[in-house]
């Protein structure tokens, strides 16, 4: 589950980061501040505290939503792994505890067009290996990305096509900031 689901989160990383390098974003700002021309980590560092706070509780909200109420059983208890629980829809749990997806959005993170349900379990299960398999080629290609910004030279492929990061601790997503107390 932890690998299918980390697999799914570096896909996103790494599509964003391509997206992001070379330019290419919304046609207005995207928030106070934004300057052209930095690479994925320097737009990260020059995001306001109280927006990267936005992204970790909701991503802690998902996850809550996840452990808390699975779809079907939980896959530490013979579930499914990888299949998330529905935002369109509640489940019975959801519902009996008064939890309900309050945010309008008319698809589900799993098989969010529902053309997945009507495949047969052998092509379920090759395109969950073939995912697996993206994953794990997508955490390689975004730590390429961030060793070779890090380290020039880390990644000879990479070796002039990445921009050299300057002095940033890529790791610590609030180094610079004063933590929860920068939001207030």
């Amino acid at each position: 589950h932890a690998e299918i689901k980390h697999g799914r989160v570096a896909m996103a990383a790494f599509v964003g980061y391509c997206v992001q390098a070379n330019g290419i974003h919304f046609p207005w700002t995207p928030f106070p501040g934004f300057t052209e021309g930095l690479s994925p980590p320097e737009q990260w560092a020059a995001l306001p505290p109280v927006a990267k706070w936005q992204f970790l509780v909701y991503i802690g909200i998902l996850e809550a939503l996840g452990e808390c109420f699975p779809a079907g059983e939980h896959y530490a208890l013979g579930g499914k792994p990888g299949v998330y629980p529905s935002l369109k829809t509640p489940n019975d749990q959801m519902a009996s505890c008064g939890v309900y997806p309050w945010h309008g959005v008319p698809f589900d993170l799993f098989d969010p067009l529902g053309t997945v349900a009507a495949l047969p379990e052998e092509k379920k299960e090759r395109g969950l290996r073939v995912e697996v398999n993206n994953g794990r080629l997508a955490m390689l290609g975004i730590f390429g990305f961030l060793s070779e910004q890090k380290v020039a030279g880390s990644v000879p492929f990479l070796t002039g096509l990445v921009k050299p990061l300057p002095d940033m601790e890529i790791m610590g997503p609030f180094v610079g900031t004063d933590g929860v107390a920068s939001i207030f």
